[in-house]
């Protein structure tokens, strides 16, 4: 790279990486967050309500798509991503100083979630801005590369998250990092914010924008003239199914995979964080390569390679990681064979996020016992009392249901919490089975860039210069935000409600592979496009309208 063109991508990258850094940092703390936020209910509902708190971040990104991406039309892309990074530091550290609801009651949650709002709202703008801005400054066989290095600070962000609260742990103890030391990492997050902010501000604005405000060709509503001309209807349409189809692998390699190993694989959190934490150190340069990639033998040959390989291999992979990670585990939820069987009347949707159910019934009670301890259950309708039968052994709803139902399990074979890997130490990652664990995290995270990485620098191709931010931010905010951002959540409930962890992965799998088929038939490639050329001929009556107002 130019010495200008280097400045351009670091210092994008590093502002687009406390972002992340920021956002991630929930969920990558849902388990703690569920428990100071959502303290008065059950752990598998405070684990759900946590991770519909992370999604309505997720929810928002829309709006803030609207909001931002529309400004970065029409006064700038530097001037954006300027006030998305703000907006981020500022909400993230007051996450860190929000009282829990043992201290204030339900007016936590309520202020934990406008925290999040500010951070979706913000996000969102940033990833319009700081891609288009990247690639409006590289050279067109070279584009793949320099964005890669943009996206690839999700993975990155999601390392330094993970290390963040490592080394907060090691320097407080793991029980003053639960009670308090949590905070910390979402506080120090100001010293990256001032970095970064100073770093931007000597920022140009792109030539590409420069160059069309010179000439009065920048558009004054860019959203209606997204949606006016009918090959951006259709790119629009063709970027919503592509962001939603890689950010099913997307957060299903973070989130969902991450919480799961803590909650159900019984693996401790240091551990947990440990792994991913090099796991996504690596996965930040396996986005920069299949970026790269993506320039020498085009978007879509990488993108939907990727796509397909997760189809295939997804259900394997999280066999293997169970195997391995607590083996013990596994060989239960083969072997003891677990019913329940009650009035279905009597079995709630134990997820309710307005907090108005109480979950007191038999069934529910023994629901959340064996969630707790990762059991695979079956269900059987009756109306008679609730009974659950362990490998042939029946316990009755009681008093002691709670109690004796755990004693029946561990009975039969499932492991006491703990029974699994553990790393302490750096010559724990020498062991086979930590080893194991990393390698199959390191496809599940490597089918994520081969997808998200072509995805973001397509997205900057097919639109023109002047509605570019806007035409390509609206459709992928829409499409990660409703599917992406809701994954975690959804797959847990899907979980909990078939008794099964495995079920739960049919519906990234029959969702991936929709979405790939149609990419197969949709998706132009766009290596070696050249920006400033892009739009030149469109229909005649895209443009009509634009002195009509500015609304849009």
């Amino acid at each position: 790279m130019k010495k200008e063109e280097l400045r351009v991508v670091a210092a994008s990258s590093v502002g687009t990486a406390f972002e992340w850094y920021d956002f991630f940092l929930y969920g990558s703390l849902v388990p703690v967050i569920g428990s100071k936020f959502f303290g008065e209910y059950g752990e598998a509902a405070q684990t759900v309500f946590a991770l519909l708190t992370f999604a309505v971040g997720f929810l928002v990104r829309p709006l803030g798509a609207v909001i931002f991406a529309r400004l970065g039309d029409l006064v700038g892309r530097k001037a954006v991503f300027l006030l998305t990074l703000i907006i981020m530091g500022v909400s993230t550290v007051a996450v860190g100083l929000l009282p829990t609801s043992e201290e204030i009651g339900v007016l936590a949650p309520a202020l934990l979630l406008i925290c999040r709002i500010a951070q979706g709202l913000a996000v969102s703008g940033e990833f319009g801005a700081a891609v288009t801005y990247v690639s409006e400054y590289a050279p067109n066989d070279q584009r793949g590369f320099y964005v890669g290095w943009l996206t690839g600070t999700t993975a990155l962000a999601f390392s330094l998250s993970l290390a963040a609260q490592l080394a907060v742990q090691a320097a407080v103890g793991v029980e003053a990092f639960d009670a308090w030391g949590w905070r910390i990492p979402f506080i120090i997050s100001v010293i990256p914010l001032a970095l970064s902010v100073w770093i931007r501000l000597k920022l140009h604005e792109s030539p590409l924008f420069l160059k069309m405000k010179e000439e009065g060709t920048h558009s004054k509503a860019p959203l209606r003239e997204a949606f006016r001309d009918r090959r951006h209807r259709r790119m629009i349409v063709v970027v919503f199914v592509m962001a939603a189809t890689q950010s099913f692998i997307g957060y299903l390699s973070t989130v969902y995979v991450l919480t799961t190993m803590r909650t159900g694989f019984q693996l401790d959190s240091r551990t947990v964080s440990a792994v991913f934490m090099v796991v996504f150190l690596l996965g930040f340069f396996l986005c920069v390569f299949f970026s790269w990639l993506s320039d020498r033998i085009g978007r879509r040959k990488v993108m939907i390679t990727g796509l397909v390989l997760a189809v295939v291999t997804v259900f394997p992979v999280f066999g293997g990681l169970t195997n391995a990670a607590n083996p013990t585990l596994a060989a239960a939820q083969d072997d003891v064979a677990v019913t329940i069987r009650a009035n279905p009347d009597d079995c709630s949707f134990q997820f309710n996020p307005a907090g108005t159910a109480d979950y007191t019934s038999a069934c529910d009670r023994a629901r959340e016992v064996l969630q707790g301890n990762s059991v695979e259950f079956q269900r059987e309708d009756t109306r008679g009392a609730t009974e659950i039968v362990v490998d042939g052994e029946t316990i009755t709803a009681g008093p002691t249901l709670e109690k004796d139902l755990a004693a029946a399990i561990q009975k039969a074979g499932y492991p006491a919490e703990g029974a699994a890997i553990k790393v302490d130490s750096v010559t724990d990652f020498l062991s086979w089975p930590v080893l194991t664990v990393a390698g199959l995290l390191l496809l599940l995270v490597a089918y994520a860039q081969m997808a998200q990485g072509p995805a973001a620098v397509t997205m900057a191709e097919v639109f023109p210069t002047r509605i570019r931010a806007t035409a390509m931010s609206l459709p992928y905010q829409v499409g990660v935000g409703l599917f992406g951002g809701f994954l975690p959540a959804t797959m847990v409930a899907i979980g909990t409600e078939a008794g099964s962890l495995t079920t739960a992965l049919w519906y990234p799998v029959i969702a991936m592979a929709i979405g790939s088929v149609i990419l197969v038939f949709t998706l132009p490639e766009t290596r070696g496009t050249d920006l400033s050329r892009v739009g030149e001929e469109e229909e005649p009556d895209a443009r009509e309208g634009e002195s009509a107002g500015t609304l849009t």
